[in-house]
């Protein structure tokens, strides 16, 4: 018979709140079995730009299901779009932070975090990101998502400076940066005139941004 293997003490941050969802968990477990199926593949249309020029009657044809049961989970097209790509931030974001060892060095925490957190941009096109950007309520809720990143940053420099990994610095600006530039160089914009995917670009600076923070 085996045993499972505990899991590693989690990083705690006390005060850092994630954002509420536009989902409340109570109204998705009432949902049915099927529209919680639907949620997730929403999610895979959301990720490959599949969704943003289909209409309700289209999404229900392309998913198998009715109409009825899609109004069910929300009244238009574009609450839709806002409640999966929320969902999606949400679930991202859970995972980040269950990453967190903290039996790992505070700048290897800050390292992951950021990595898994710069993963919610990667797989949005051009066309999604232009779509999405058009939507009522779409700056709310990535400013929300935004924040918490950031307050989970300052928090993991805030260990990483008392660690004395980092000199003494306005840890709240610097949470600011880091925390946004996955977001940053997923702006349509960029993503057209940038070399690399917006991970990769917010991957590579984010490492030269921590090495030159870090003490001799």
């Amino acid at each position: 018979m085996t045993h499972a293997q505990p899991l590693p003490p989690r990083i705690r941050l006390p005060g850092v709140r994630a954002p509420k969802p536009l989902l409340p968990p109570e109204a998705e477990v009432r949902m049915s079995g099927r529209q919680r199926e639907l949620l997730d593949e929403l999610e895979q249309l959301v990720a490959n730009d599949k969704l943003a020029d289909l209409t309700m009657s289209e999404i229900a044809a392309q998913m198998n299901c009715s109409l009825r049961t899609l109004y069910g989970i929300s009244p238009t097209k574009e609450e839709l779009v806002l409640t999966v790509v929320d969902r999606r931030l949400h679930r991202i974001g859970r995972k980040s932070i269950a990453a967190l060892d903290e039996s790992l060095q505070p700048l290897d925490s800050l390292r992951a975090y950021l990595q898994a957190v710069n993963e919610a941009v990667q797989p949005t096109t051009v066309a999604f990101s232009r779509d999405f950007a058009g939507l009522p309520g779409a700056k709310r809720l990535l400013d929300s998502h935004e924040a918490y990143v950031m307050a989970v940053t300052q928090g993991l420099l805030d260990r990483a400076m008392a660690a004395g990994q980092i000199p003494e610095v306005d840890t709240a600006a610097v949470a600011h940066v880091l925390g946004g530039l996955g977001r940053e160089f997923a702006r349509p914009d960029l993503v057209e005139t940038t070399a690399a995917s917006p991970k990769v670009t917010a991957d590579a600076l984010t490492e030269i941004m921590i090495r030159g923070l870090e003490t001799s």
